[in-house]
């Protein structure tokens, strides 16, 4: 008897168990059917204060890798110290890549013959005043760089114009979702939750791809005139609204 009368109090506490079970995700489930969701995207104009640029030095086929290492050491610390001059700073500027390569061609009666060596080598400039990108360009030239390019503007500080662009993400979002409600006949509830996300910022471009040049050490170029734009700043926020 006893066994039995332990039996049927296990099996009601199951049985509350498995209704207020029941009962909780069904109430979960109504209060995730009664959401609704609308995005919106707030965007803002700024002047770039930073140009990132990178200048190279790649070298001729020469005889020895000593020779290759000689010629690029000579022209690197020569674009460094104009650098210096400019007023770039060491923390500003980055070495990206130094590659000694063997050279090698091919001939029908020989295979593979190796012909010399060849060293390149990148800097990463981080320029902050605007106004010497192109002395930057011409200068580097001059001593040497041949590789010179991938050059896009941007904005060392965007914590305020983050915040201005949320501002307007957030009053684009509760437009669109008042008129929603309004042309569907919903009623809105408070703001039950909140997402941000950045969209992938548009810097402007001066050139994607490093240029080639060849220029006498003794030949003095002409700044060329380089256009800064404006960035745009975008955020992305998702607002979540209870529907009564």
């Amino acid at each position: 008897m006893q066994k039995i009368h332990a039996f049927l109090i296990s099996l009601l506490i199951l049985t509350i168990g498995t209704v207020l079970s029941v009962a909780f995700v069904m109430t979960n489930k109504n209060k995730q059917e009664d959401r609704f969701t609308v995005s919106g995207t707030g965007t803002v104009y700024a002047k770039a204060d930073i140009a990132n640029i990178s200048v190279g030095v790649k070298t001729g086929t020469k005889k020895t890798a000593a020779e290759a290492t000689k010629e690029s050491t000579n022209k690197m610390n020569n674009i460094i110290t104009e650098l210096k001059k400019l007023k770039i700073k060491e923390k500003d500027i980055k070495t990206s890549n130094y590659n000694l390569n063997p050279v090698y061609n091919y001939t029908q009666d020989n295979g593979q013959v190796l012909e010399g060596y060849e060293v390149s080598q990148n800097l990463d400039l981080k320029v902050r005043d605007l106004n010497v990108i192109g002395d930057v360009i011409a200068k580097t030239t001059e001593q040497g760089a041949n590789q010179i390019g991938n050059i896009n503007f941007t904005i060392d500080d965007e914590f305020a114009l983050k915040n201005q662009a949320r501002e307007l993400a957030i009053e684009k979002a509760k437009e669109k979702a008042k008129m929603i409600a309004k042309q569907s006949g919903m009623k809105l509830g408070s703001i039950k939750d909140v997402s941000e996300g950045s969209a992938a910022p548009a810097y402007p471009m001066y050139s994607n791809a490093k240029m080639d040049l060849a220029v006498s050490s003794k030949e003095t170029l002409e700044a060329p005139a380089i256009q800064t734009g404006q960035n745009e700043i975008n955020v992305d926020v998702t607002l979540t609204y209870e529907v009564e």
